[in-house]
């Protein structure tokens, strides 16, 4: 039986760690531009050294994918579409797409785009996947929190399936962390994290302890799924991906040598192990979520020995990638007569060229050998190819000089190079436009409730509709149900629990639920399955309206728009599909997070209450639990009620309640229904005035 041999998909954060990656036999490398991907800080390439940097690569076998990775403004939408037509000229294989809206008119304008679907999007569930497939992504890159089984479970959906196997991990679900753009306004879904997770946090509240010198409560150690790769390629996976295009070129050389050992099922020595972990870790690796052993073990810092332990081997690892590899079989045939000197070379790629020269002539002393002249032609140091095969046909008799020999081996070579340089052009017709939708039906404005649990709502709650957990008892929905417009609302982190959530959501529909709020893109599926009204949270990460429209075309009734918006551009907006919201009171979620940050000092769920993170700064940051997932919420709550006349207009308003008393509730929905109360004493705006990079 053939074994299946995955790709491996090393970063190529510069031109140095493209060649290093190269050279030590990546399948494909991912880069970006200097525009729209979400390593913006990496030295990156530009349009104009794009073309030779995929030449490069294709001439040596691997594929080239761009990433276009960050979520985009209503008018940053012409500068992507222009970045994805050039890269599409100058034949990069895949475009790594986070921003819906971008996906949506790039299938309309280059339908044959390969267009693989970014960790940003969240993708953890195989509703998620079956949903980005059926929307035109031919690959999703999962969430790197997921376990073996539940990466398992999301194979053989008729979409290919790349998963992170080796570097940094963020302690928030890719594409759910806000954390740096509320607190310095670099976004990390725009591709200018500031790594706040990276900075001291201690866990606080009852039962704290303190967090041991070596580990920081958001901060994870890299990850390493090295002893891994056999179980991922027996699942199914197309693709393992290599964090790091903020790394060093020997990093990727020592990265791409182990993953490249391990798929192709040869035994990782363990001082090439040992190497990766001196040329960057964070107090050693883990393999904690894959495993599904999540805790304390998983943290770690970049502590001074970390730093100091590559000096030793980046001497050794610039000498796998310094000099030219023999990447590329090929097979070669000479014929030589007295009329001609032919020479023929062809790769397993179906590429073949032929150089042909002036006859041969009589020998005077010494004829040419076949065994000479194979020598000679196998000489192809300095060039990615290795002379497979030889086949020599020379008449008796005759003999050439070793110039002109070397001559024909050079020329043919370089054609070959050439020839391997050449794509079809991907077609791009700027012209053509997705569907267009019909215009939304605009209903009397509303105030939504979210509510962390049903015990803060209260009879005095006068609002539109109130959203409640998931895992609100059928009783009290059905109770509530009789008063005002119920829904539920889908956790973001659904690792696992889809089949559960069905179930779930049934319950609810059946006790008079009418809407569901998602916020994860398996989450719409599964709220369309149980007739539930689809409602989009602010996590879906809505940033122009033709993600709006990707959205509605594919069944959300209504949506909430990105916190990471201005007022100012969402006034700009051109059109909305459907009924647009704004969240506009809560303490806004941070971090999206499958790791307990308080479990860095060894606590347990048995003795944690109310937990909290304290910064350096002394601020305190409370963590909601939701069984699954939790999600650290900013320190004060966004306020708006006291300025309605700032606020774009707008179909609803949503309320995000947390840690709020029942009477809490009531008096902030009073205020945003009277629009004339004076703010408490410590709230933030949120970045709807100021922004994010």
């Amino acid at each position: 039986m053939t074994r299946h041999i995955p790709e491996v998909l090393a970063p190529a954060g510069s031109p140095e760690a493209l060649k290093a990656a190269v050279r030590c036999g990546a399948a494909a490398v991912y880069l970006g531009v200097d525009q729209f991907n979400a390593r913006r800080a990496a030295h990156n390439f530009t349009l104009d050294t794009l073309p030779e940097a995929v030449a490069y690569c294709h001439q040596r076998g691997t594929a080239v994918h761009l990433t276009l990775n960050t979520l985009l403004r209503q008018e940053e939408l012409p500068a992507a579409i222009d970045i994805a037509e050039k890269a599409a000229a100058c034949g990069v294989d895949a475009l790594i797409i986070q921003d819906v809206g971008l996906a949506r008119r790039l299938r309309a304008i280059m339908p044959s785009m390969p267009l693989h679907a970014s960790t940003q999007l969240s993708c953890h569930t195989p509703a998620g996947v079956q949903f980005l497939r059926d929307a035109g992504f031919s690959r999703v890159v999962l969430a790197r929190e997921m376990t073996q089984a539940e990466i398992a479970a999301c194979a053989g959906l008729g979409v290919e399936l790349e998963v992170f196997v080796h570097g940094a991990l963020c302690m928030s679900v890719s594409g759910q962390c806000y954390f740096s753009a509320m607190l310095g306004g670099r976004s990390g879904n725009r591709g200018a994290c500031a790594q706040t997770c990276r900075l001291p946090f201690e866990p606080t509240g009852k039962h704290a302890r303190p967090c041991p010198s070596d580990k920081a409560a958001l901060s994870l150690k890299d990850n390493c799924l090295a002893a891994h790769v056999q179980a991922l390629a027996d699942i199914g996976v197309t693709s393992l991906k290599i964090e790091g295009r903020m790394k060093r070129p020997e990093y990727v050389a020592a990265a791409t040598t182990v993953y490249r050992a391990a798929a192709n099922h040869m035994p990782i020595q363990p001082d090439a192990l040992d190497t990766l972990q001196k040329v960057f870790s964070r107090t050693g690796f883990t393999d904690g979520y894959f495993t599904d052993t999540r805790g304390a073990s998983m943290f770690g810092t970049r502590r001074k020995e970390d730093v100091t332990a590559a000096a030793d081997v980046l001497d050794n690892l610039q000498r796998l990638y310094e000099k030219e590899q023999p990447l590329i079989s090929i097979t070669m045939d000479f014929q030589a007569d007295e009329t001609a000197c032919t020479l023929t070379v062809a790769d397993a790629d179906a590429h073949t060229v032929t150089i042909t020269d002036a006859g041969a002539q009589p020998a005077i002393h010494k004829p040419l050998t076949t065994l000479r002249v194979r020598e000679q032609l196998e000489k192809t140091g300095g060039t990615p190819f290795v002379a497979q095969e030889v086949n020599v046909s020379i008449q008796s008799g005759l003999t050439l000089p070793i110039s002109r020999l070397n001559a024909l081996r050079r020329q043919a070579l370089e054609k070959l190079l050439a020839a391997r340089t050449a794509r079809p052009v991907i077609p791009c017709d700027r012209t053509a436009q997705p569907p267009s939708l019909s215009a939304k039906t605009a209903p009397p404005h509303r105030i939504i409730a979210r509510l962390s649990s049903a015990k803060q709502y209260s009879p005095a709650l006068q609002v539109d509709e109130i959203i409640l957990p998931i895992s609100t008892p059928a009783a009290t929905i059905r109770h509530l149900a009789d008063i005002c417009r119920v829904g539920v609302e889908i956790p973001r982190g659904l690792f696992g629990r889809e089949d559960a959530l069905r179930t779930a959501l049934t319950v609810a529909k059946q006790a008079g639920a009418v809407s569901a709020l998602c916020g994860n893109v398996g989450a719409l599926p599964l709220a369309q399955e149980a007739g539930l009204e689809p409602i989009g949270g602010f996590s879906l990460n809505i940033t122009n309206p033709e993600a709006l429209a990707f959205y509605a075309e594919r069944g959300l009734r209504a949506a909430t728009l990105s916190m990471e918006l201005t007022f100012e551009q969402i006034k700009k907006w051109s059109y909305a599909s459907i009924p647009t919201g704004l969240l506009l009171y809560g303490r806004q979620p941070l971090m999206l997070t499958r790791n307990c940050p308080v479990q860095t000092a060894a606590h347990t769920c048995a003795n944690c209450h109310e937990p909290r993170l304290t910064d350096r700064t002394g601020t305190v940051f409370p963590i909601a639990c939701d069984g699954g997932c939790r999600e650290v919420l900013n320190s004060v709550p966004l306020y708006w009620a006291d300025r309605p006349a700032e606020v774009p207009a707008r179909d609803f308003t949503l309320l995000h309640f947390t840690i709020e008393t029942a009477a809490e509730v009531v008096a902030v929905t009073q205020a945003y229904r009277s629009g004339k109360s004076a703010p408490p004493t410590a709230i933030t705006r949120g970045l709807y005035r100021r922004g994010v990079e």
